[in-house]
């Protein structure tokens, strides 16, 4: 690689490293930046002393000032109704700790097992099903790979790796093709599978590195992007996302179904439409896991399925996601049928 180029990627590391060490913690700088009420300071600070606030600044600017009902304000912003407890949600609603035989890997379905590569988001979602996800004790480093790759090279099931989060590309370059240089010894392992939110919050993380990392990648790569409205999307995120358009990548993209940010027939073919036009195929649309903490953006069943049905009324099929939810214990994602 020339000098340049060389330079050239050094910088853009250092971009997105110092964009993630200046994400925005502190609710009373959100409320102060967005122009909200500061009477909601209180229940903000006392939510964020349960799960912590982070917001890159970037996504934090494509939010509408003065508006405390922003879809994107509202998946990020600490509110009182987390302080609730409410009935049916809990600490582990997926079941977790029952399928963690090795600390950083979970294996809840034969053919496939996640991994954990970091505790580290750029983003803390409000509805994260693993906002209490015990990440001390499944922070594997790199002195706990092997044991990852033991386990992976015991079971010739195993065919798909998925490194989800904490959010993968929090990980640097350097980082990640190495523990990839030691998957890919694995004869039965033929797809990787990244679970990731940092191209949409946090463009400046697709590097010329990480994408030469792709290229260079035996394995068959699928890239899981997690947007919830189109708003995310802005030109940053188009440019990162087209960077990510190439032959041996595929890209999906799952939303989760919240009340208040895209419980709208309209909002979801927008998100669609937007994300296609990106060559990225809508892959699933989840109904909200029963987090302890999350219960205010729950859509009833009823509900989600009629907007389900509304979608594909606006949308050719490949357009419209699978609606399905996760139930611990289960062998796969569960369809929601709609009648279609």
């Amino acid at each position: 690689m020339p000098i340049t180029d060389v330079r050239n990627t050094l910088i853009t590391k250092q971009l997105w490293q110092e964009a993630m060490s200046n994400l925005i913690t502190d609710p009373e700088e959100l409320l102060r930046l967005l122009q909200l009420d500061p009477a909601l300071l209180p229940a903000a600070k006392a939510a964020a002393r349960l799960f912590p606030l982070r917001i890159p600044r970037g996504f934090a600017s494509r939010m509408e000032v003065g508006n405390p009902h922003d879809p994107l304000l509202r998946q990020m912003l600490p509110l009182g109704d987390e302080l609730l407890a409410v009935p049916g949600y809990v600490s582990d609603p997926l079941g977790e700790e029952e399928v963690n035989p090795v600390p950083g890997l979970l294996h809840k379905y034969p053919s496939r097992v996640l991994v954990t590569l970091t505790s580290a988001c750029a983003v803390h979602c409000r509805y994260c099903f693993r906002r209490h996800f015990p990440y001390a004790d499944n922070n594997p480093g790199r002195t706990g790979w092997q044991k990852i790759i033991d386990y992976i090279q015991a079971d010739e099931r195993i065919n798909e790796v998925i490194l989800s989060g904490g959010d993968p590309l929090s990980v640097n370059d350097h980082l990640l093709k190495q523990f990839t240089d030691k998957l890919i010894t694995v004869p039965h392992v033929s797809r990787l599978r990244l679970h990731t939110r940092l191209p949409v919050v946090l463009p400046e993380r697709i590097t010329d590195e990480l994408i030469a990392w792709t290229d260079d990648l035996p394995l068959r790569l699928v890239i899981v992007f997690h947007v919830n409205h189109a708003q995310e999307i802005d030109l940053n995120v188009r440019q990162a996302l087209a960077k990510l358009h190439r032959p041996n990548i595929t890209l999906l993209n799952q939303s989760v179904l919240l009340k208040g940010v895209n419980d709208d027939a309209k909002v979801l073919a927008d998100l669609s439409e937007a994300l296609f036009s990106l060559a990225v195929l809508p892959y699933y649309l989840h109904v909200l896991d029963k987090v302890a903490g999350a219960a205010h953006f729950d859509v009833p069943l009823e509900t989600a399925q009629h907007l389900h049905r509304e979608l594909a009324k606006i949308l050719p099929g490949f357009l419209v996601p699978r609606l399905v939810c996760e139930q611990a214990g289960e062998m796969s994602k569960t369809l929601l049928s709609t009648g279609l």
